[in-house]
């Protein structure tokens, strides 16, 4: 790879991402931990100090967080020494990655994978922020993290990684027809005929998996620390639910399930993909808080042959009756600035290539 990555558009690399920090785009205030940068993507890590607030907000184009959180903190929160977030409460955290962004280089952030599957939904702010998880091209300052864990209590501390951010030059998003094109190259879903309209359709298996369709979150369980991969018992927080044959499964209001895709995903090396929630009309239930696929998911050359998308979802007021095959999100792909040098699933941090059904890696 000769060529000069700074001047493509697309997705940036691992190799974009560590050249944007040389540059001073990125300002982390302590090194990078070594398994920080992902094949399309930057985690970010927690700050020294957080802030319970009284409600989620946005700055707008005339302020920024800290003036926002000066108005509305309950009480700081030291995270050098660990602290308890708890379900029903929201967090203002800072970062410790701040961006001196070029006008042609925007940014978007969304959860991690194991941060979505114990249902603690945040998503990044930046001054003058007119939308959640937006960084807008040429942005300078800091990044902070609005964390509001809704069923288990989690323990966090400075370092955490909730959050991932990826930098974006030009508009890199395939249309249908560009979809359709490289599904006949490199297949992305394994389905004869599939959805092409705003991304890729995706539906929910109920049909199971060794004799289950999926998992309920207990409530009132003790705490995940997030830090602590394989150290929770898997029985003390969900109750796994077993697949009757009936194609079916009643979302009741207010509880978080873990389900999984019927179609198994492919994302192409030079590809990155986000899932998107599917249209609000046909169903009041949100699918799916942490979505990036990084280049290389499910992909066979790095050790996958198609990895089911899990889906986090929950009801939202009402009970809701989800079938098997029913349509519940779509993945966007977009193209890479470069193919990274190192594939999701061959690299450390790639907890679910070639998954089926299951949950964070905090459990056993």
């Amino acid at each position: 790879m000769t060529h000069d990555t700074a001047k493509q558009d697309g997705i940036l690399s691992a190799r974009g991402i560590a050249a944007l920090t040389e540059a001073g785009a990125i300002r982390p205030e302590r090194p990078y931990a070594p398994d920080q940068i992902q094949p399309a993507s930057l985690d970010l890590r927690l700050g020294a100090r957080a802030y319970r607030v009284r409600t989620s907000f946005l700055p707008g184009k005339s302020r920024t967080v800290g003036t926002c959180v000066d108005g509305l903190a309950l009480h700081p929160i030291d995270l050098t020494v660990g602290a308890v977030l708890e379900t029903g409460c929201v967090y203002i955290a800072e970062l410790q990655e701040h961006l001196a962004l070029p006008a042609d280089l925007s940014a978007s952030a969304n959860p991690k994978s194991s941060t979505g599957r114990i249902d603690v939904f945040t998503r990044v702010i930046t001054d003058q922020a007119a939308a959640f998880d937006q960084v807008e091209a040429g942005y300078t300052g800091p990044l902070y993290a609005e964390i509001s864990p809704r069923t288990f209590p989690v323990l966090v501390r400075t370092g955490s990684r909730l959050s991932q951010i990826r930098f974006r030059r030009g508009t890199p998003r395939l249309s249908d027809t560009e979809l359709a094109a490289l599904h006949g190259r490199s297949p992305l879903v394994s389905v004869a005929a599939p959805s092409f309209t705003g991304g890729v359709a995706v539906s929910v298996d109920l049909a199971g998996f060794d004799g289950l369709i999926g998992y309920r979150a207990k409530r009132h369980t003790g705490l995940i620390h997030v830090d602590k991969p394989g150290a929770h018992k898997s029985s003390e927080f969900w109750e796994p639910l077993p697949a009757d044959g009936s194609g079916t499964l009643i979302l009741d209001p207010g509880q978080f399930y873990i389900l999984a895709s019927k179609e198994a995903v492919q994302v192409p090396p030079d590809h990155a993909a986000e899932m998107v929630p599917f249209d609000p009309l046909v169903g009041e239930f949100r699918v799916h808080y942490a979505g990036f696929f990084d280049p290389g998911f499910g992909y066979a050359g790095a050790g996958g042959s198609g990895a089911r998308a899990v889906l986090e979802v929950r009801s939202r007021d009402v009970p809701f009756l989800l079938e098997d095959g029913q349509i519940v999100g779509r993945l966007v792909y977009e193209r890479m600035a470069e193919t990274p040098e190192t594939l999701y699933g061959a690299g450390a941090g790639s907890n679910y290539q070639a998954q089926g059904l299951k949950l964070s890696k905090h459990f056993y």
